[in-house]
């Protein structure tokens, strides 16, 4: 797969030119800056990328979320993985391979935070399996799962890709997480592995690091983030208040 990205062309900056809102490089600007002010993309981490016919919007790397411009978006081939344009001076996200994992099951927009929320979650579940199995644990990070259930907002997640409708009040909430590494680019394998093991999942955790959600449309993947983070959140406070996030007799 090659994602080498090239000098810019000023004839492809149509690509990016638009007076609609809902244009992807628009959109992404306005969704970086929402999220900046949730302390999802801080410190420039985090990303969004919006796939769009046959092309896929890219926030770039190294860039203060909250004052991206649509100039500033990177686009791809999907078909062939070849940028088509190439914004000066910045470099590619280096989620762009875990975003594609997602976009080649389906997904039309997938979002990456660094929501505080969902590093305490993966700590605590992490905690919960050092305690539980021993040392033996530590190798074992990629069989880790954030697990929940009788919580409302659990009715904003899906129940898997190409079922009908949303999980409900009673249904238990998984979400798969995986062990972080030094380079992002090297969660890919592992992010690709979550999603064959928990094929109606919408969103897998990183473990100490964040969340990769992603949806059908742009819409969608901006509710099921949102949904999440104030279930993580709520995990948090319970655990904290030594609530059960699920009742050990069901499955």
């Amino acid at each position: 797969m090659s994602t080498t990205a090239g000098s810019t062309h000023d004839s492809m900056d149509h690509l990016i030119t638009s007076p609609s809102p809902s244009h992807p490089a628009n959109h992404i600007c306005a969704l970086c800056r929402n999220f900046y002010t949730l302390g999802w993309v801080t410190g420039t981490g985090g990303g969004v990328s919006i796939k769009h016919g046959p092309h896929i919007f890219i926030a770039p790397s190294g860039v203060q979320k909250e004052l991206m411009q649509p100039g500033d978006m990177f686009v791809m081939e999907h078909a062939s993985r070849a940028y088509v344009r190439n914004p000066p001076v910045l470099k590619p996200s280096a989620c762009t391979p875990l975003f594609l994992a997602a976009f080649d099951r389906g997904a039309g927009c997938c979002i990456h935070t660094h929501s505080q929320w969902a590093v305490l979650v993966t700590l605590l579940v992490e905690r919960d399996a050092l305690r539980q199995q021993g040392s033996a644990a530590a190798s074992m990070a990629e069989l880790l799962c954030f697990e929940i259930e009788r919580i409302e907002q659990i009715k904003g997640i899906p129940k898997g890709q190409g079922k009908q409708g949303m999980l409900g009040y009673f249904d238990r909430l998984r979400v798969p997480i995986i062990p972080n590494t030094a380079h992002e680019e090297d969660l890919t394998q592992s992010l690709e592995a979550a999603m064959e093991r928990y094929p109606d999942t919408y969103a897998v955790l990183v473990l100490r690091h964040g969340v990769y959600v992603w949806g059908d449309d742009v819409q969608k993947a901006k509710t099921q983030a949102e949904s999440l983070d104030y279930i993580f959140r709520l995990a948090v406070e319970m655990r904290r208040l030594e609530l059960p996030w699920t009742d050990q007799n069901t499955s």
